[in-house]
């Protein structure tokens, strides 16, 4: 009995990313040495590109099963988290994304096998505070409707199983009244 997966939110990222992208770039060009001549180029234009191509791929939703996240330009990233396997949800902010007025919603989940220590970050997502809520609610829900298909189930494996005993002390019955 699979249900199927609703749309609880879609999350929207605010356009700041790109200027955020492009700096973080231009940073990383800078300080690699093989990557100062890059610069020129990436300031001529292509990073801005870069950006705004980073900025459209973005994709992120909340159904009432997991968490999807879409990202990428030449290598695209696609993650499906399930609500159940989510363990915190931690915002990280610096010095940095406060000058781009950004913050970082970083999940962790059971039993990853990242080295970073986190399976999704989500990067200036509009009115993060509450999309966190939203994921935390819809995981507290997940878990009741969880706990009340497991009690079903327990009741109706007990009720199985005293059936079962009712047709072994009946066959036992049987049994004895032909052996006399």
């Amino acid at each position: 009995m699979a249900l199927q997966s609703n749309l609880i939110q879609q999350a929207e990222f605010t356009p700041k990313i790109k200027k955020y992208i492009f700096w973080i770039a231009a940073f990383y060009l800078l300080i690699s040495l093989i990557g100062i001549p890059f610069l020129l180029i990436w300031f001529l234009g292509y990073g801005q590109y870069i950006a705004r191509r980073y900025y459209e791929n973005l994709k992120c939703k909340l159904t009432n099963k997991h968490l999807e996240f879409k990202k990428g330009i030449f290598f695209k990233v696609e993650k499906t988290i399930p609500l159940e396997n989510i363990q915190d949800l931690t915002f990280i902010d610096n010095p940095f994304l406060k000058y781009f007025d950004l913050r970082i919603l970083k999940i962790e989940t059971a039993g990853q096998s990242n080295p970073e220590g986190s399976d999704m970050k989500l990067i200036g997502i509009v009115d993060s505070a509450n999309f966190k809520e939203k994921v935390l609610s819809q995981m507290e829900l997940q878990k009741s409707i969880d706990q009340s298909q497991n009690t079903k189930a327990q009741a109706s494996n007990e009720k199985i199983y005293n059936t079962l005993l009712e047709i072994r002390d009946a066959l036992n019955e049987i049994k004895d009244k032909g052996l006399k």
